[in-house]
């Protein structure tokens, strides 16, 4: 489904990727357009699915988890399903991937220490091969949708 989006749901959505709690008031002004205009686009582009929620961002180090790791999953024959059936039950996991290519699955995970990643990993060896990365910093994150540029 290909949703046309104009300039104006374009500075609204850059508005509130930047800051989701701000108000319709205040990105108006911005825009030029009353606050009950500005909730009506997004009530619109809501209900169209192009805002799909609103989130908190959490530090994963201020809660207790001190590693963060991206491990790729290559499931061994028959056993993708069952594990897509329960990954969702793993609070280790953040966000999680199906992909293409060798392994069939990334995942993010957020351990408290490397006895938990051990653990974690000892879990996910009856699935398949594991391959664990340790994340030293966030270069990018959740950087904002732009629209979309024709390439020249």
């Amino acid at each position: 489904m290909d949703i046309k989006i104009d300039k104006l749901n374009w500075k609204i959505l850059e508005k509130l990727q930047a800051n989701a709690r701000e108000s319709f008031a205040n990105i108006g002004r911005s825009i030029g357009l009353t606050a009950p205009a500005v909730g009506e686009r997004v009530k619109k582009m809501e209900d169209l699915g192009i805002i799909t929620g609103y989130h908190a961002k959490v530090s994963h180090s201020h809660t207790g988890h001190q590693l963060k790791a991206i491990i790729t999953l290559r499931a061994f024959m028959g056993k993708l399903k069952p594990f897509l059936a329960i990954v969702d039950s793993f609070d280790e996991v953040v966000n999680c991937y199906r992909i293409t290519g060798n392994e069939n699955i990334v995942m993010e995970v957020v351990l408290k220490d490397q006895f938990h990643l051990e653990k974690f990993i000892d879990k996910l060896i009856q699935y398949g091969e594991t391959r664990t990365n340790i994340v030293l910093s966030q270069v990018i994150s959740n950087a904002p949708m732009n629209p979309v540029r024709k390439l020249e």
